[in-house]
């Protein structure tokens, strides 16, 4: 079986899942948060959950919601005014997810983030700590750019991107972006009525790049270009994506049981292959720490992650979120990852249990000095 006929099993298979939302569909074609499907897609997100996936919510409308607020029928151009747009109607946009999540019984979280957060290596190991923990707690979070404090250098562009961003950093299985069309046409359909629909195709085929148009209304920044980027992007990461119409009917508990809804844009590299990859090879190292031999048994034979008691010695000048090399007793590299303290805090804690982080620290980040999903083997990378 190629990896296009796979596709219907996806969603099934998903133990991660990000869903985005656009903002045309979130306020009604500019007219206001709809109320009615916010509530059908939290119902949905609580049944998610509730079938033990975890799910994470990445939502446009903020500026949408605050134009509407403010009486404004066009999108403003200036960076000030769309932030204060975005103050205004995130009030109302987050006030939405969290009652009507609420209703379903589940709990809710707001996450604001910047393109910022993301490039700097010790703030997205914060975010991804963050919304990992909140997955664990049977949470959804609720995700949108920080529109309010953003500049032209730090804006993500649109939300598609950010679902990608997102998707990338939970390691999420699939992302799956509600638009209003109904998924990817060969050419647009409102303008060529020989358009044909397309059911899967693999990310990142330029093909698709040529097929996309500009963006669908006035209200969003996107268009279906958007959304292949986006996919190409997600794509990095192992994570496929579906591009579906989001008034359809249940179309995301349609989509778990298996119904072929909308586009896939399959990723060609799973999605553990692809983490180890970039961590492997694009990355470069900051310092090292040594383990003992114990420590490589459970990191070689066990797969487990590495724990300060573990380590005895830490090299080089490095901080929360560098790169790191793992080293056994006789100098050799047998792993890398991704670390959660800095050179000073790690030297502070070789050989102490996480019982001990507290006094010598003053806090506690994570027990382990590097997780096991942020690490990859020397011979992985070979």
């Amino acid at each position: 079986m190629t990896v296009l006929e796979q596709h219907p099993a996806l969603m099934q298979q998903a133990s991660r899942i990000v869903v985005k939302v656009g903002s045309s569909l979130v306020t009604d074609e500019g007219r206001g948060l709809d109320e009615a499907a916010i509530g059908q897609w939290s119902e949905q997100l609580a049944a998610l959950v509730r079938q033990g996936k975890e799910v994470i919510m990445v939502s446009s409308g903020a500026v949408a919601e605050g134009m509407k607020r403010l009486g404004w029928s066009t999108r403003p151009k200036e960076i000030h005014e769309l932030q204060a747009a975005a103050a205004v109607g995130q009030m109302g946009l987050v006030q939405m997810y969290e009652s009507k999540l609420r209703e379903s019984h589940i709990g809710s979280a707001q996450v604001l983030l910047t393109h910022a957060d993301l490039a700097d290596r010790e703030r997205y190991l914060n975010a991804r700590s963050t919304l990992l923990t909140l997955l664990k707690l049977g949470v959804v979070p609720v995700i949108n750019e920080n529109d309010t404090v953003v500049n032209d250098e730090i804006k993500f562009g649109d939300n598609d991107t950010l679902g990608a961003l997102v998707a990338n950093l939970v390691d999420a299985d699939v992302l799956i972006i509600l638009t209003d069309q109904k998924g990817l046409y060969t050419a647009d359909p409102r303008r060529d009525p020989t358009a044909t629909f397309v059911h899967a195709a693999r990310a990142g085929d330029p093909e698709l790049e040529r097929m996309a148009g500009g963006a669908g209304s006035g209200i969003g920044k996107g268009g279906m270009i958007t959304k292949i980027l986006a996919a190409k992007r997600a794509a990095g990461s192992g994570a496929s994506t579906l591009i579906a119409w989001g008034r359809e009917p249940q179309v995301l508990l349609r989509l778990a049981q298996g119904e072929g809804i909308g586009t896939w844009l399959l990723a060609q590299t799973p999605k553990a292959q692809a983490r180890k990859r970039w961590m492997a090879d694009h990355l470069q190292l900051r310092g090292a720490v040594a383990v003992d031999a114990g420590a490589v048994v459970k990191l070689q034979d066990e797969g487990k992650s590495l724990l300060p008691v573990g380590m005895v010695a830490v090299e080089g000048d490095f901080a929360r979120g560098d790169v790191i090399a793992i080293r056994n007793p006789e100098g050799q590299e047998i792993a890398r990852g991704l670390a959660n303290y800095s050179s000073a805090e790690a030297r502070l804690l070789c050989r102490k249990p996480s019982s001990e982080f507290e006094r010598l620290l003053g806090y506690t980040a994570e027990p382990e000095m590097v997780h096991r999903d942020n690490l990859v083997l020397s011979h992985a990378r070979a």
